[in-house]
């Protein structure tokens, strides 16, 4: 069962990432991008990684994607679509089927709770890497996130001066 879940992420993930290329559309593209960056973050969870998946999917295929799009309509003006919308029926859709993906995370975390819990948090959980970062890794964490925000200020000040 988990080889024809692995074959069947790995080919979503392969034809994602042939749609990314291939596309012309650059929006589509980016879709293509989102459905690649949560594909991986499935394979992540099989390898039982469940930190990397939740990066994945927050910083990655959230924070990034919303960027890119931002940066796509910026640069490319005037392409929006008007008139009816062909995909109407599918967005109908997109309700219920919505709910009835909520009411199975409800029912999955339900069955969850109830079960017993480890004791101690195992390698490579969020636990575990959060006792890390913040213990003995706190200088260099600390570090990076300076590092960061100075180049975000430094972008900011040379975009500034071109304009």
């Amino acid at each position: 069962m988990a080889l024809a879940a692995f074959l069947l992420i790995a080919a979503v993930a392969l034809v994602s990432a042939l749609g990314l290329i291939l596309k012309r559309n650059a929006v589509h593209g980016a879709l293509f991008l989102v459905v690649n960056l949560g594909s991986i973050a499935a394979l992540y969870l099989m390898l039982g990684a469940e930190f990397l998946a939740a990066a994945q999917v927050i910083i990655y295929a959230g924070a990034i994607m919303v960027l890119f799009v931002f940066a796509i309509m910026v640069l490319i003006p005037g392409k929006e679509e008007t008139g009816p919308d062909p995909r109407r029926s599918y967005r109908l859709l997109a309700a219920p089927l919505g709910a009835l993906l909520l009411f199975e995370l409800a029912v999955a975390l339900a069955a969850r709770r109830g079960a017993p819990g480890a004791a101690t948090a195992p390698a490579g959980s969020v636990e575990a890497i959060g006792r890390l970062l913040f213990t003995d890794f706190l200088f260099p964490f600390e570090l990076t996130s300076v590092l960061l925000l100075a180049a975000m200020v430094g972008v900011l000040l040379l975009a500034r001066r071109r304009a």
